[in-house]
């Protein structure tokens, strides 16, 4: 049975937030996306492009709108932003955190907490809301277009407390945006290998010159599948 369309709240504005909210129109479904402010020039440019289903608001206005909530701001200030957002219109949601907290030094990637991931920090400011890391470790691009790389090639990982969200947010991965295997690797203390994937994208970027590319992990020869977490 195919997904059923859903409405949901996308926070951020930038590059990732738009290409995933685009994306998640274009299934079908509706999208509000949300920003400090109710008349972001992007959000509001966003929605004109996109339609009827395409609409924008205020941080909080966006994860009241959302069964599932997209956080795609900027690590450095998301819990700022979610905070805005408002714990009551998180509760007992998906929040599926797709964000890096990062500060560049030397033009080099630092992770600004090696202890907690973001993830694990939004979960403990949020308790009720069933945060899912994933995605954050590849480019816009690929995450929503993942048929960009080598067939047989299209692997995402997921980390999360709550099982039951991260098997709908399977099914988004691989329904709505098209990737082939989805590896979960366990409750939210993942997270943490997930964010720390993003400074090695940035060495890979820098020696292939493009962002096209994903991260998988290779079985041993004779091996179909791994046996999945359940927590």
């Amino acid at each position: 049975m195919s997904l059923r369309k859903m409405k949901i709240g996308v926070l951020g504005t930038g590059e990732v937030g738009r290409a995933i909210g685009t994306k998640l129109i274009q299934v079908g479904n509706e999208v509000m996306l949300g920003s400090r402010t109710r008349d972001n020039p992007a959000a509001v440019e966003w929605s004109r492009i996109n339609g009827e289903r395409a609409y924008h608001g205020t941080f909080a206005e966006a994860a009241a709108f959302g069964d599932v909530i997209f956080n795609c701001t900027n690590g450095l200030f998301s819990l700022d932003a979610l905070r805005s957002a408002g714990e009551e219109n998180l509760s007992g949601k998906i929040l599926i955190d797709v964000a890096n907290a990062l500060e560049f030094s030397d033009d080099q990637p630092i992770l600004t907490s090696c202890r907690e991931s973001l993830a694990e920090r939004i979960q403990q400011a949020f308790p009720e809301a069933k945060v899912v890391k994933t995605l954050n470790f590849v480019g816009y691009e690929v995450m929503v277009n993942p048929s960009l790389l080598k067939e047989g090639e299209r692997q995402m990982l997921i980390a999360g407390n709550d099982v039951e969200a991260k098997r709908l947010v399977e099914r988004m991965l691989k329904e709505w945006f098209g990737w082939e295997e989805v590896m979960d690797l366990g409750d939210i203390k993942a997270a943490k290998a997930l964010e720390m994937l993003v400074p090695l994208w940035f060495r890979v970027f820098e020696t292939m010159g493009t962002t096209i590319f994903g991260f998988k992990v290779v079985p041993p020869h004779g091996v179909k599948d791994y046996k999945r977490k359940t927590n």
